[in-house]
Parts: structure tokens; C-alpha cells; sequence
């Protein structure tokens, strides 16, 4: 009789189950032009886009947060003084009409710009790439590659440019200010100072 309890007690315990499951998220790490994804369990963050920065000597530097930043070879040794992106494309321009395009900030090309001049401002709007410079420059492109020289009408070296509004605006060392709806035909427009524009931007 004692045997066939213990014999029972054996098989009901077969039927008492303890289990405890876990589970963990599983993140992946992505990487594309531009894109910066790091990934820990049940956390992700995205850093979509890219910081470029451009100065003496030929400097590069480009972020994809803003912390951290590597530089760049741009292949020049030039003063680079504007950068701007449009289009899928970075452009950045200089001393003695420095152009240079990237598709991915890591990769520079030199562009024949046709001017010595110094380029200081650049932007891109109405599908149009510009940048101003000494002596009333002004050049347009659709592309980043091929560059047009436009008359603006001034020979005070032009600083900054934006595009906003349907309308390109620069503005130069003696307070002047030009505008034009295409890139092409410049008006000179009253600023009430003869002091040196520098920046220009333009607020949605």
C-alpha cells in the first residue's frame, strides 16, 4: 500500500508545471546616405540628415546630430566661405570662384565656376542653385555643375543670398540690396543703411 502512494504522488507531480518565459526586444541597427540609426533594446533612436560646415583652408566638417564631427577633404586649400544643399546635392564655394559638389558630404568635386572672383554667399531655391560675390557677382545653376554668370547690376562685393517668398534677395558692402524673382534680372532696392550686409535668410 505504501509503494502504490508513493507511485501516485509520483504521477500526480507530473502534471504540476513551473515555467517562466522571457522575452527581449530584438532592435537592428540601418545605415544610408545621410542616416544614422543606433539601436538598444526597446530603445531607437534616428538621426535623419546631415550637419556641413565649410571654412579656412579648405575646411570640411559634417555631423549627422551635431555632437560629433569629422572632417572632410575637400581637395582645396581655399578660403571656403558658403555652403547650402539642394536638390541632393551639397554645395559649398570660396576664394578665387572655389565650387565644390557632393552628393553625400564625404566626397568633394571642384566645378568650373569662370570667375576668379571670391564667393561668399550661397543658397538654393526655385530649383535654382546661386552664389554672390566680390566685384557684383552673381551665378546661377540648375545642376551645381554648370554655372552662368548674371549682371546684377553692381560692382559692391555681394555677401549674402536666400532665396524665400518666390524671391531671391542679396545683400552687399555698401548697403545695397538687390532682388529678382528668377536669378536673372536684378532691381536694386533702398535699405535706409550704407552699412555691410553680411547674412541673409528668409522665415516661412
Amino acid at each position: 500500500m505504501k509503494h502504490l502512494l508513493i507511485i501516485l504522488s509520483i504521477f500526480l507531480f507530473s502534471f504540476i508545471s513551473i515555467s517562466c518565459t522571457s522575452s527581449s526586444s530584438s532592435s537592428s541597427t540601418t545605415s544610408t546616405d545621410n542616416t544614422t540609426t543606433t539601436s538598444t533594446d526597446n530603445s531607437t533612436t534616428t538621426f535623419t540628415g546631415l550637419f556641413v560646415t565649410v571654412g579656412y583652408s579648405g575646411t570640411i566638417l559634417t555631423s549627422p546630430e551635431g555632437t560629433t564631427w569629422t572632417e572632410r577633404t575637400s581637395g582645396v586649400s581655399k578660403h571656403l566661405n558658403g555652403v547650402t544643399y539642394g536638390n541632393g546635392l551639397f554645395v559649398t564655394v570660396g576664394d578665387n570662384g572655389t565650387i565644390l559638389t557632393s552628393s553625400d558630404g564625404t566626397t568633394w568635386t571642384s566645378r568650373t565656376s569662370g570667375t576668379t572672383n571670391i564667393l561668399y554667399g550661397m543658397t538654393y531655391g526655385n530649383s535654382t542653385f546661386m552664389t554672390v560675390g566680390d566685384n557684383g557677382t552673381i551665378l546661377t545653376s540648375s545642376d551645381g555643375v554648370t554655372w552662368t554668370s548674371r549682371t546684377s547690376g553692381t560692382t559692391e562685393y555681394l555677401y549674402g543670398v536666400t532665396y524665400g517668398n518666390g524671391l531671391f534677395v542679396t545683400g552687399s558692402l555698401g548697403g545695397i540690396i538687390l532682388t529678382s524673382s528668377d536669378g536673372i534680372t536684378w532691381t536694386s532696392r533702398t535699405s535706409g543703411t550704407s552699412n555691410r550686409l553680411n547674412g541673409m535668410t528668409y522665415k516661412e
